[in-house]
């Protein structure tokens, strides 16, 4: 029988197992030890095993802090191994930190709230975050609402952050501080939108600057000044009026609570110019304004800062119809304009540009009465006439029978070109339908009279008329249709049918004679043929004196045709 002073052989069995596997339960887990003793940088730490441990003292320090450790102090460390190749046990201070944190940071992350943590590091693509012992990944994009250009303020300074990701198996830990930030600008948001009404006049700072108007700083609430509300003028660009950094006075127009968006104004500070407009811009009046704006369907005109009128393009000019405005005026032209409408409801002005100046057919009318004589270039040929360009940059209209007596339609179309100037008569002016009726002919003689056929209505082509001789040339003979009518010319070889009747000699100036009206040259001037008249009686008097069986000689007929027209005259 085995004794206390005399064990047996499973008595040491089980005392070698109590000794080797005391440990058995410490391994992986964190325990508190006792510091024993600090040497070298290092603090020897008894955990209750049968050897200590050593721990750097750099473990028990923040990033870039001093360990403050004494002998003595109780600390925890986690339990690597029992013991290694030097009989000492393995410890860790910051294995014991991070698993602590892990811990609490599960804890933290499914309750959704923020947790301490300090920058202490850059990485790629961010930055590395010590959360109380265990290391999380702040990405570039979560340190700050707004892109930060240094971020060496913010490290080393303990600060919140909220958790967005974490994944305790592979080590990994996502924070954000972007995420607090909003959220604390959310709520002072709310807090100070609260404390502001639609009306209210408050200071304001500007922060930002962009095409559609500015953004200004409430003191930690941004809201919008649209450039339609900078001025009641108008305003191209919101850095015509203001710059960053300014201080300006604003009202707040409308707040939308459930989006947080505030709209503000600044010219709701000053007087509405469109107040009593109606009274300041009767229908009528004449004003001088300023070109500010222009566009294919017309021109805005600037009357007083803060009211501007359209000119509609079909009010830009009397005689230029169908042109672009840009054409008739330019940006900054000071012009004279007649108010036609005003609609203060609206805030809308019609302008008209050309009746602040005279109606050029008013004043053609009045300078050239009908029966005036004018002159002018021919701008365009159309099938039913000439338009002829006249003084104040108006046309007037040569129907084709007015061209010239005697002629018409494309014959009388073709005794004029364009680029070709002519004189007319003025035959009637409709201002309201701006039309000015010319004639050509009108100013040449023989168009009616006793000697022509009286109200038969001028020359005609081929019509037998008596003319007198004005003048004997070389060329032919200058004749005259009756005792007053139109003036012409016949070719020498024209005066007779025979060699011998074509010699202009054989007359005299004043003999009377029987012509017929051969055309018209280019002038319009009748142009006579005796030789003409001669083939046209010889041919009539052939169709109905003769035959080719009466035996008749031609003398005979053209006897007889000749003796009957002497007494019908």
């Amino acid at each position: 029988m085995a004794t206390a002073a005399n064990p047996t052989r499973d008595d040491f069995a089980a005392l070698l197992d109590e000794a080797l596997g005391q440990g058995d339960g410490f391994e992986g887990r964190v325990v508190t030890g006792t510091v024993t003793a600090i040497e070298n940088d290092m603090a020897i730490i008894d955990v209750g095993l049968k050897s200590e441990g050593r721990v750097p003292l750099r473990e028990f320090a923040a990033p870039g802090a001093k360990a403050e450790l004494s002998v003595g102090d109780k600390v925890e460390v986690f339990v690597d191994r029992v013991e290694n190749v030097h009989g000492e046990a393995m410890l860790s201070r910051d294995r014991a930190r991070r698993e602590a944190a892990w811990d609490k940071l599960e804890v933290e992350f499914t309750a959704g709230n923020r947790v301490d943590g300090v920058i202490f590091s850059r990485v790629k693509g961010g930055f590395t975050v010590d959360l109380d012992g265990a290391v999380a990944f702040l990405p570039g994009s979560q340190v700050d609402i707004r892109p930060v250009r240094d971020v060496t303020p913010l490290m080393g300074m303990p600060q919140p952050f909220q958790i967005l990701k974490m994944d305790r198996r592979r080590g990994n830990i996502v924070v954000s501080r972007r995420a607090v930030l909003e959220e604390t600008r959310a709520e002072q948001r709310t807090g100070l939108i609260q404390s502001l009404a639609e009306g209210q006049i408050i200071d304001g700072v500007v922060k930002n600057i962009t095409d559609y108007g500015a953004f200004v700083d409430l003191g930690g609430i941004d809201g919008l000044l649209h450039v339609t509300d900078l001025s009641y003028k108008r305003v191209n660009h919101p850095s015509e009026m203001i710059n960053i950094g300014d201080t300006v006075k604003v009202q707040i127009i409308r707040i939308n609570k459930d989006t947080q968006r505030i709209s503000l104004g600044m010219k709701q500070l000053e007087s509405d110019p469109w107040e009593g407009a109606e009274a300041k811009y009767p229908i009528g009046a004449k004003f001088s304004g300023r070109v500010t704006n222009i566009t294919e369907y017309g021109a805005f005109v600037e009357l007083e800062a803060g009211i501007e009128g359209l000119v509609h393009v079909s009010e830009m000019s009397w005689t230029k119809k169908n042109v672009h405005p840009g054409k008739i005026v330019s940006t900054s032209q000071e012009v004279d304009v007649v108010i036609l409408e005003v609609d203060a409801d609206k805030r809308r002005i019609s302008l008209g540009l050309k009746q602040a100046q005279q109606n050029p057919w008013e004043a053609f009318a009045e300078q050239h009465p009908v029966g005036s004589t004018v002159e002018g270039e021919v701008k365009n040929a159309t099938e039913f006439g000439l338009f002829i360009g006249l003084d104040g940059d108006v046309d007037g209209m040569v129907h084709m029978s007015d061209i010239a007596w005697g002629v018409s339609g494309e014959d009388a179309l073709n005794l004029h070109h364009k680029g070709e100037t002519v004189s007319a008569q003025v035959l009637d002016v409709d201002v309201e339908k701006e039309r000015i009726s010319l004639g050509i002919k009108q100013l040449e003689r023989g168009g009616v009279s006793a000697a022509t056929g009286g109200a038969s209505g001028g020359l005609n082509k081929n019509a037998i008329v008596t003319v007198t001789v004005m003048a004997v040339t070389d060329g032919g003979l200058e004749v005259q249709a009756g005792d007053d009518g139109a003036i012409g010319f016949i070719k020498r070889s024209d005066l007779g049918r025979d060699r011998d009747e074509q010699r202009p000699e054989r007359f005299q100036v004043g003999q009377k004679f029987d012509a017929m009206v051969s055309g018209f040259d280019r002038s319009k001037k009748p142009t006579f043929s005796i030789k003409a008249m001669q083939l046209a009686e010889e041919k009539q008097a052939v169709q109905q004196y003769g035959s080719s069986d009466s035996g008749a000689s031609l003398g005979d007929i053209l006897g007889a045709a000749l003796n009957k027209a002497r007494e019908e005259r």
